[in-house]
């Protein structure tokens, strides 16, 4: 029988047929992340490189509810901050952090932030996750932890800090803050939070109930190689965008 392979991301011949597609994932992921409980007031924010203007990204506007986004409310701002398209205000912190990220990062297409409830709990223990199952093996040696965030708002100094913390990784564990991951799409950076997020539910109540077996070394390296891609990571996203187009199908507006 014939070897049937995975779907792969598209390839686009049109620059502006890749921005379309950019911006569609990046709502829909904000609409899952509503779905999720990923958002808490204005806090979270998901950018997404644009693919001609690549100093520039898409972010979510200030005080427009992550249920509520369409693609139409996306943000276009650079590098400095500056919005070149929409008329909405953004948060400064995640144009700040967004954007030494994306500097530091040209594979980085997509970068997600946000406050969720376990992600919380786990970042106030100053811990990497431990690879106690498949998923969370995605992380295992891909993963870090920074331990100096500030009680108020971040600085530029921080913000540096933090892009040499997570180095080539592709999650970052802010300390009694929350998570941020990344991504060669907005699809896959989108999973890995939410695989992130999963992990640190399961570690939580794993370790709630008694002591947990850690897969060993070798065992978790291998599983990386399986469940960790960037291919991975896409593909294990488009299931869900399907699903929350089929139901909210205004978030393509």
């Amino acid at each position: 029988m014939p070897k049937l392979e995975r779907p792969k991301p598209p390839v686009f011949e049109r620059v502006e047929d890749e921005r379309l597609h950019r911006k569609q994932r990046l709502a829909a992921a904000f609409r899952l992340f509503a779905r999720l409980g990923f958002n808490e007031g204005s806090d979270g924010h998901i950018t997404a490189r644009d693919p001609e203007f690549t100093d520039h990204f898409w972010v979510n506007p200030l005080g427009v509810e992550f249920r509520d986004i369409r693609v139409s409310n996306l943000i276009l701002v650079n590098q400095n901050g500056d919005v070149v398209k929409g008329d909405q205000p953004v948060n400064c912190e995640a144009v700040a952090i967004h954007s030494h990220i994306h500097s530091a990062r040209p594979d980085a297409i997509a970068t997600v932030y946000a406050h969720s409830i376990y992600g919380k709990a786990w970042s106030s223990l100053g811990r990497l996750l431990d690879p106690l199952n498949e998923n969370a093996c995605a992380f295992y040696e891909d993963h870090s932890v920074f331990h100096d965030c500030t009680e108020v708002l971040f600085n530029a100094a921080e913000y540096q800090r933090i892009v040499e913390t997570l180095g080539t990784n592709k999650a970052i564990i802010l300390r009694n803050h929350g998570m941020l991951t990344v991504g060669h799409s907005v699809d896959e950076a989108a999973w890995w939070f939410i695989n992130l997020e999963n992990s640190s539910q399961a570690q939580l109540l794993a370790e709630a109930a008694g002591r947990p077996h850690i897969i060993e070394h070798d065992t978790a390296r291998l599983t990386k190689t399986h469940v960790g891609t960037h291919l991975n990571g896409w593909f294990s996203f488009q299931a869900l965008y399907k699903r929350i187009v089929r139901e909210q199908p205004d978030l393509l507006e």
